[in-house]
């Protein structure tokens, strides 16, 4: 097996694999070692092993690593912000006023949490590739307004439940989780303000500012239901809500968190 031209054919394939791996000639070094002790039936299994250190995912489990994958999110809505705004079809007006507003709000959470990152003594993570029509489910997602503003409502009600999964991790670092508290409210009104432009601009009452149940807020189709599955407890700390209001009522009065895995599979289809 020629090592070097396996693994020349993986960097040809993503230039950020020795990123992942901490440099090339470690990960070749390392992967001989490995392979030399192994038969050669099971080489393929320790490849898949190294392969999935570099590209498998678990939740982060400290500060840095909760930050490291808030920071992958924002660059998310950054970018996705920075070409809606480029697109040339966003109404002349309060809406580009507003999204060219919000753009800049999440450049700014990325430069945060980029400097926070580097505060701890760790390297932020390399941006992904991104594709915004998510391997072209939204194909038109630059080129329909309404489409443009459904997927950014998915994305701001994903941050604002993603930031709040995330708390339990961050409550040993108040000054952290104070921030990034501060960003969670942000994200929050970004949902809301996204919620009433769709609301205003279809004339449909029934999109509202919040989420009621797991309704997804008039966006007719099934690859944005991830975001809202879950929203429909009407259950707090035992209390069972709906014996004082409505079902829609107590759903709406309480967000719910999402948790990493569930992030990772919303968002997975966006990046390349």
């Amino acid at each position: 097996m020629n090592l070097h031209q396996l693994f020349n054919s993986i960097e040809k394939a993503d230039p950020d694999i020795y990123d992942r791996l901490g440099s090339r000639r470690k990960a070749i070094r390392n992967f001989a070692g490995i392979g030399g002790k192994l038969a050669l039936a099971a080489v393929p299994l320790a490849l898949g092993g190294l392969l999935n250190k570099a590209y498998g995912q678990s939740a982060p489990k400290d500060i840095t690593g909760v930050l490291q994958y808030a920071l992958t999110l924002e660059y998310l809505e950054a970018e996705f912000y920075t070409k809606a705004v480029a697109s040339g079809i966003i109404p002349a007006g309060p809406a580009t006023g507003a999204l060219t507003t919000i753009r800049d709000h999440e450049n700014q959470h990325v430069a945060f949490l980029t400097a926070v990152i580097k505060q701890l003594g760790a390297t932020p993570v390399t941006k992904p590739t991104f594709d915004f029509t998510a391997g072209g489910h939204f194909a038109n997602v630059f080129t329909n307004y309404d489409v443009l503003l459904a997927v950014a409502q998915t994305f701001e009600d994903t941050g604002v439940r993603a930031y709040k999964g995330q708390a339990g991790v961050l409550m040993s670092n108040n000054t952290v989780l104070t921030a990034a508290l501060n960003i969670h409210s942000v994200e929050a009104r970004h949902a809301s303000h996204i919620r009433q432009m769709r609301r205003a601009r279809n004339n449909d009452a029934t999109i509202k500012p919040w989420i009621t149940g797991k309704n997804p807020g008039g966006i007719n189709d099934d690859a944005v239901q991830k975001s809202y599955n879950g929203e429909e407890l009407t259950t707090q700390a035992g209390i069972d809500l709906t014996g004082f209001v409505s079902s829609n009522a107590a759903s709406e009065s309480f967000d719910e968190p999402l948790t990493y895995d569930q992030v990772i599979a919303i968002v997975q289809p966006f990046i390349k």
